[in-house]
């Protein structure tokens, strides 16, 4: 098909985590249970080298990013049968440790966006994979590289685009998303940036960019980047890498390490913040979390088990170790989880405990598990180090 078949992409997104950034995936009409096999394989893309980006599916494309053998990041755009359309580099990626691009393309409006682990942001074009504009957050503005190298799935509000170079002038930055020309730039509390990928929380007149740096959960006005309320959150290692959840006045945020979660109530214009309740057994390190029917579920990363904890009281409902820890996803009725031993589940949360309906093993890919499942069109989107992994969980 050439480009002149193809649908524009105007006004569609594709981002981290689903529409909401909150790991729900409004999909229907899927399979209740798997063949003892797993679901049906459509295809499968050996061509990534070694990464963590999830995928990003539009209509057109299914975009992803991966690295070379010499170390450069590439975002790759892949037909919806798994052939590649083009391939365009982004630059140095971390390959010290945990190797690879870390970050998933975000696609809005027309356009896909990523950042380096040495702090490259790019804007391209999402139908050819031409750049339109890039920013060195290192170089033009006074960003710093962390321990395992900067990571964020980046996020657009409007016209605005939103990242965190982590220096102390300029900690968080506001773009504008068409030029990559400065709206803001805040010194947020001059800490290290976090691997965090932020939300905007809107309560009453107020939308608030909430984000994660080295040891603080901060709430800024959207707008004009004034810090409007920060909450202390350190962990052992300095990681924040999962996005607040957020749900009529109450946000929850959470870390590993035996850090865990802490529930803060938002003041009625969200200028201030109070803690509710801490829990220290959901300690997910960047698995993410879902906030369902008024219960969190998710896994931890010192306590090694899957959790499910009441949203009000932070009390743990229940726990198990039906997989090892991994990340989290829900759709049409059902709890996927990817476990880090390279297992995907699916579990019935109405069931109060997470017995595995249906399982299987992932069969391609290299290292590490850590690429959060992507559902979307009926299919779902398993990304393995060096592959991406496509199965129909269409019901019959």
């Amino acid at each position: 098909m050439g480009f002149g078949q193809l649908q524009s992409t105007a006004q569609e997104i594709a981002q981290w985590r689903g529409e909401n950034r909150d790991g729900i995936y409004n999909e229907t009409g899927l399979l209740k249970q798997w063949p003892v096999d797993g679901p049906k394989l459509l295809w499968h893309y050996d061509e990534l080298g070694p990464g963590h980006a999830s995928a990003a599916v539009t209509t057109n494309f299914v975009y992803t990013a991966g690295t070379t053998l010499e170390g450069i990041g590439f975002v790759v755009a892949l037909s919806h049968s798994g052939k590649k359309i083009w391939q365009t580099e982004i630059g140095e990626e971390w390959m010290d440790n945990f190797d690879g691009t870390r970050s998933t393309p975000i696609v809005y409006d027309g356009k896909l966006y990523i950042m380096s682990s040495y702090g490259k942001l790019l804007c391209m074009n999402a139908d050819d994979g031409n750049v339109i504009w890039n920013v060195e957050l290192f170089n033009d503005f006074d960003g710093r590289n962390i321990k395992w190298g900067v990571t964020e799935n980046l996020l657009i509000d409007g016209n605005t685009l939103f990242v965190t170079p982590g220096g102390t002038k300029a900690n968080i930055l506001a773009l504008d998303k068409d030029t990559g020309k400065l709206i803001w730039e805040s010194p947020g509390m001059e800490e290290l940036s976090a691997y965090c990928s932020p939300r905007i929380v809107e309560i009453q007149n107020t939308k608030l960019l909430v984000t994660q740096t080295s040891a603080s959960i901060l709430g800024l006005d959207a707008g004009t980047g004034d810090v409007l309320w920060s909450y202390p959150h350190p962990n052992k290692w300095s990681v924040q890498a999962n996005t607040p959840i957020y749900k009529d006045g109450k946000l929850y945020c959470f870390s590993g390490y035996g850090k865990g979660g802490v529930m803060l109530q938002l003041s009625e214009e969200g200028k201030k913040v109070d803690k509710v309740w801490e829990n220290t057994s959901l300690d997910s390190k960047m698995g993410g979390a879902v906030l369902l029917d008024g219960n969190i579920y998710g896994s931890g990363d010192a306590n090694k088990k899957w959790f499910c904890v009441d949203w009000e009281t932070g009390e743990d409902l229940y726990s198990s170790t039906m997989l090892k820890v991994g990340n989290i996803i829900y759709a049409d009725g059902l709890l996927y989880c990817y476990g880090d031993g390279g297992n995907i589940g699916i579990v019935d949360p109405l069931t109060n405990d997470y017995n595995l309906i249906s399982s299987f093993e992932v069969p391609y890919g290299e290292k590490y598990h850590w690429a959060h499942l992507v559902i979307n069109d009926k299919k779902l989107y398993v990304r393995h180090g060096t592959s991406l992994m496509v199965y129909d969980i269409a019901a019959e």
